[in-house]
C-alpha cells in the first residue's frame, strides 16, 4: 500500500482463506474458511509501525490484526488467539510475560536444494567447521553481517539480551528480553524477517527450519513464561517465603496436560520432528525438573522473584503467535483446574509413555484432531483448519521420493 493511502486510512482487505495458505501456497477446501471466501480487514497495531532499516527505498511495515468486517477478531488469526489468551488471564486479575530464545543457521546461497547447506565463506576466507561454539571471537567472518543485524535491531526498537554463538555449524542464538507476550512474538516476528532481509543484502541465507543439517543440533524457540499480578507485577509463581506456590505447580500440570494436543503447534512442519526425534537438548517429552535441559519443561536456576517454567518443546520453525498462545493457553488451563503435575525429574531419566509426546507429523495432527481441549480454547474453526492446511503440507511430502530412498531401498531385493 502506498503511504499516502495507508495515511489516508484506506481499509486493507484480505480473503479469509489467505489465513488458511500452506507453505507450498495452496489452500484447503473453502469448507475451512467460509464457503464464501469473503474478506477481513488487516487493522494496523499503531505501536507496531516500522520504517525498514535495510531497506534502500523508504519503506514500512505494518503489523496487522485480522478482524472480520464485524469488527470481531478471527478465529483464524494467530495474533488473535494469542490476544485472546492473554484476556482470559487478564480476567483472573493476571498477566502472562514471556521471553523468546531463538536459534538460526547462517549459511552461503543454496541455489540446488537436493544439495545440504554449506557455511558461507567468512572474512578470513574460510567456512567454519563447527569450532566455534560459544567462541567470543566466532563470529568475526561474519561481523558485517551481524553489525547491520544489531544496528537493524536498534532501529526497530528490539531491544537485545544476549547472542552467541550455538552449537552447530554457523549456529546463532538471541536472546529476546522478556516482557508482554504479544510485544514478544511481535518482536520474534520481526526478527525473523529482519535476518532474512539483511541476510540476502549480504550474499547470505539465514535458515530457520528446525534441522537443516543432519548430525548437527536443530534449533529451537524455548519459551520462558512467568505470571504477575495486574498492579502490583509480583510473580505468582513465588510466595512471599521465596517458595513455589500452588498456581507455579498447576501452571506446570496444565503444560503437561496440553503439550502432547499441542505438539502440533509448537512442531508444525515434517522437519521439525527430525530435530525433536535426534535430540541435542531439544526434548520431546512433558516431564519437568529444575536446570534440566533433557526435561520438556525446565525450571531455569534463578532467584525467587524470577521463577519461571521454559517450554523447550517449540522449534525456530514454529509462529511465534501460536507456540506462545498455546503454552499460556496450557498452563492457564492447568490453574483454572488446579492441576497437579508428576513428579519433577532429576537426572539421566526414562520418559514415561504417559509424558512422551507425538515424534512425527502425523501422530501430531492425528493427536490434535481428537483433542477435546485444543477445540476449547481455540475453537473448532482455527483447529479443523489448522489440521487442514498441514495435512495438505504433509501429503505433498509423501508425494517426492527423498535420496535417502533412492540409495538405500533401490538396492534391496
Amino acid at each position: 500500500m502506498t503511504a499516502e493511502g495507508f495515511l489516508e486510512g484506506r481499509r486493507l482487505q484480505l480473503a479469509r482463506g489467505v489465513l488458511l495458505q500452506c507453505i507450498m501456497g495452496g489452500y484447503p477446501p473453502a469448507r475451512f474458511y467460509g464457503s464464501d471466501d469473503g474478506d477481513l480487514a488487516l487493522v494496523a497495531d499503531p505501536a507496531q509501525i516500522h520504517r525498514l532499516p535495510w531497506s534502500d527505498e523508504p519503506r514500512a511495515m505494518a503489523i496487522c490484526d485480522a478482524d472480520e468486517l464485524s469488527g470481531e477478531s478471527s478465529s483464524l488469526s494467530t495474533r488473535g488467539q494469542l490476544k485472546a489468551v492473554i484476556a482470559r488471564y487478564a480476567a483472573h486479575g493476571l498477566a502472562p510475560v514471556v521471553a523468546t530464545e531463538l536459534e538460526f543457521f547462517v549459511f552461503a546461497p543454496n541455489t540446488d536444494p537436493t544439495q545440504p547447506f554449506r557455511p558461507p565463506v567468512g572474512l578470513d576466507g574460510r567456512r567454519e567447521d563447527g569450532q566455534s561454539a560459544f567462541s567470543v571471537s566466532s563470529n568475526n567472518g561474519l561481523r558485517p553481517f551481524f553489525s547491520e543485524v544489531y544496528k537493524c535491531m536498534a532501529a526497530l526498537g528490539l531491544p537485545r539480551d544476549t547472542f552467541m554463538h550455538e552449537m552447530g555449524v554457523s549456529q546463532f542464538e538471541i536472546n529476546l528480553l522478556h516482557g508482554d507476550p504479544l510485544l514478544l512474538a511481535d518482536q520474534t516476528f520481526l526478527f525473523k524477517h529482519l535476518l532474512k532481509e539483511v541476510a540476502l543484502k549480504h550474499g547470505l541465507n539465514v535458515v530457520c527450519m528446525a534441522k537443516p543439517l543432519a548430525h548437527t543440533p536443530g534449533s529451537s524457540m524455548h519459551i520462558h513464561q512467568s505470571i504477575v499480578e495486574i498492579g502490583s507485577g509480583k510473580n505468582v509463581f513465588t510466595d512471599t517465603k521465596g517458595e513455589p506456590t500452588a498456581m507455579f505447580r498447576h501452571f506446570i500440570g496444565g503444560q503437561q496436560a496440553g503439550l502432547a494436543d499441542f505438539t502440533a503447534l509448537f512442531a508444525p512442519n515434517v522437519n521439525s520432528y527430525q530435530r525433536l526425534c535426534h535430540p541435542f537438548a531439544s526434548p520431546n517429552n512433558a516431564c519437568w525438573s529444575h536446570d534440566n535441559r533433557a526435561a520438556g519443561l525446565r525450571i531455569p536456576a534463578s532467584s525467587p522473584v524470577a521463577r519461571r517454567v521454559e517450554n523447550r518443546l517449540p522449534g525456530a520453525d514454529a509462529n511465534p503467535y501460536l507456540a506462545i498462545a498455546a503454552s499460556l493457553a496450557a498452563g492457564l488451563h492447568g490453574i483454572e483446574q488446579e492441576l497437579e503435575p508428576s513428579a519433577a525429574i532429576q537426572g539421566e531419566f526414562a520418559v514415561p509413555d504417559n509424558l512422551a509426546l507425538p515424534c512425527t507429523l502425523h501422530a501430531a495432527l492425528e493427536r490434535l484432531k481428537r483433542s477435546q481441549l485444543a477445540r476449547e480454547l481455540f475453537g473448532s474453526e482455527f483447529i479443523e483448519g489448522y489440521i487442514a492446511s498441514k495435512t495438505m503440507e504433509l501429503t505433498s511430502f509423501f508425494d517426492e521420493i527423498t535420496p535417502w530412498e533412492r540409495r538405500v531401498l533401490a538396492a534391496q531385493a
